[in-house]
């Protein structure tokens, strides 16, 4: 990785209009000038990345979609039953129309942030695919911008709002394993890759300078983007940050460990992929040790599932009472059967009941209330991704503050916190 000059940790909130390398987009929207909607009230949405991810979040009334890859423009066209969607390729021209309230993003990790920051000063509500970001100082422009501006973000890590989620964490935070002291998250095997020759002429029918944008430059080949961008350092993080997201999220909902502000402890150890392009733990090992009170998270690919309740992936939480199996890490989530059969006294924890997770967005915009998976739980969750990957890269143990959101002691592991952008990108507040 580049080295970088020293961070500076200014808040995004000083000059962020002014410092952004982008045209300042007023927030003209529809609910930005008339405040919050009403319960009948459309709310208009747009989608932009509507490939992979992407589609899933397309609606028949989507008024508008943008990709840099025709071909997704195309077949995400088919779509939208109720009237016909604009097209775009660039998506400050979406941020630029007065007339959409909310958009859904769903592009590679590396444009979340700029895309997110820019949407919020547009006065524009976000759905973001998870992960939330792909580097810790951009978890914290998102945060910083979502609350200046007064928008809903909410991270699309799906899985507090399944039910199943609600019933283990009912079940874990009444205290019936008693105090947590360790939850073990497995996962299967990565993806083997090919070995894939020289670089290919890009597709017409591909912006790849914009599929780029604020990552380095590269040659294009086909099996550098899309769907394999996960197995880039430049534009993903691997399965940790990836699946890890949707497990660690329940980790940390059933453990109330959002809220967190001490200091964790992490090391990794893995292996490299012995041919191909991908620069991501091809096996990866993960500790997180936390401190008041004290326990330890656990990160294994490929890991061996709970004989008792198995799964692709999933994790084992153990207390000094008892342990519960979970199976989170794609989104959906199962629990054992004596957490779905548990009833919380009336007077104990009660874990937020979903109406499902995009209606919790759409809810929340309605009523200004903080959605199930907020942009905070969301840079939070991939803050512990982001440490494991960067134990990994470095090699050695690392400690994080999480009130100061800095490594303790340790410069070099704070050049991690963000990575140079490829100009003319640039996001404010570094």
């Amino acid at each position: 990785m580049s080295k970088t000059s020293k961070i500076r940790r200014r808040s995004f909130l000083k000059g962020a209009a002014a410092t952004l390398a982008l045209p300042v987009i007023v927030r003209e929207g529809v609910i930005a000038r008339n405040g919050k909607p009403g319960a009948n009230d459309r709310i208009v949405i747009a989608n932009i990345g509507v490939g992979g991810m992407g589609r899933n979040h397309i609606r028949p009334d989507s008024a508008a979609l943008c990709d840099v890859d025709e071909n997704h423009l195309a077949e995400a066209a088919k779509r939208v039953t109720e009237g016909t969607p604009a097209l775009y390729r660039d998506y400050r021209r979406i941020l630029e129309r007065k007339d959409i309230d909310a958009v859904t993003i769903a592009t590679p990790d590396h444009w979340h942030a700029l895309m997110t920051v820019h949407a919020c000063q547009a006065g524009k509500h976000v759905l973001c695919e998870k992960p939330t970001a792909k580097t810790i100082l951009e978890g914290r422009a998102m945060v910083n911008a979502a609350r200046h501006y007064r928008r809903v973000v909410q991270i699309n890590a799906q899985g507090r709002s399944h039910p199943n989620a609600r019933l283990a964490c009912n079940y874990v935070r009444n205290g019936m394993l008693g105090r947590i002291r360790r939850v073990d998250v497995w996962h299967p095997p990565n993806f083997q890759p090919d070995t894939w020759g020289e670089p290919q002429r890009v597709p017409s029918t591909l912006d790849w300078d914009m599929w780029l944008g604020p990552a380095p430059w590269a040659p294009y080949h086909p099996k550098r983007c899309h769907f394999h961008f996960r197995w880039f350092m430049d534009y993903g993080g691997g399965f940790l940050r990836d699946r890890g997201n949707h497990a660690l999220s329940i980790v940390s909902w059933l453990t109330d460990n959002d809220g967190y502000r001490g200091r964790v402890t992490v090391e990794a150890s893995g292996t490299e992929f012995r041919e191909g392009f991908f620069d991501v733990p091809a096996t990866l090992h993960v500790k997180w040790e936390f401190q008041d009170p004290e326990w330890t998270l656990t990160w294994t690919q490929p890991g061996t599932p709970n004989p008792r309740f198995p799964g692709d992936w999933g994790a084992t939480y153990t207390g000094d009472r008892d342990d519960l199996v979970v199976l989170a890490g794609d989104g959906g989530c199962d629990v054992e059967q004596k957490a779905k059969d548990y009833k919380p006294p009336s007077d104990g924890f009660q874990a937020f009941e979903s109406p499902g997770h995009f209606q919790n967005w759409l809810d929340c915009i309605r009523t200004g209330e903080k959605p199930v998976m907020d942009v905070e739980i969301g840079h939070h969750v991939v803050t512990l991704c982001n440490l494991g990957n960067i134990a990994w890269r470095l090699g050695r143990k690392v400690v994080f503050d999480f009130s100061t959101e800095r490594f303790v002691d340790d410069p070099v592991a704070d050049r991690f916190l963000h990575e140079p952008y490829r100009s003319p990108w640039s996001l404010a507040g570094f």
